[in-house]
């Protein structure tokens, strides 16, 4: 398992980027081989379920997860929302915070947990440096970066 942050200055505001970051569907835009489905209504609260489906036939696997915080930003101040991965073969979670930044753009940090079940030890390393690229890559992406 490894713990990893990241952050990112954006020059969107913080409810734009907010927007960005939670909507679920748009993650399979930047991140390759993938797509997400939002399995409860709209809109987006604590217990809200979504599943990001990787990789091509036989070798694709699920990572559904729960959105257990959900705390919107409010008058240009802070948001935070926090997911659990409820899968059997992704584990962990992930959170993110959006804050106010100069010039009416925003700052988000990224925290995840990652896990593969069955993963060895000694591939830590690698597994954190394929998310860490892979995430930013994202993050990037999301907030109209990449």
């Amino acid at each position: 398992m490894v713990l990893f942050v990241l952050e990112r200055v954006s020059r969107h505001s913080v409810a734009e980027s907010w927007r960005r970051l939670t909507d679920w569907p748009r993650h399979a835009d930047v991140v390759p081989l993938t797509r997400v489905t939002v399995r409860t209504p709209a809109p987006t609260r604590e217990g809200t379920l979504f599943v990001a489906r990787s990789g091509i036939g036989p070798l694709a696997f699920d990572d559904p997860m729960e959105v257990v915080a959900w705390n919107p930003p409010d008058g240009g101040g802070p948001g935070t929302c926090r997911l659990v991965k409820r899968g059997t073969f992704v584990t962990g979670w992930a959170e993110f915070e959006v804050h106010p930044a100069g010039g009416g753009g925003s700052r988000v940090v990224w925290r995840e947990e990652l896990g593969v079940r069955g993963l060895p030890g000694f591939a830590d390393r690698p597994l954190d440096r394929s998310a860490r690229w892979m995430f930013g890559r994202a993050m990037d992406g999301l907030l109209g970066r990449g």
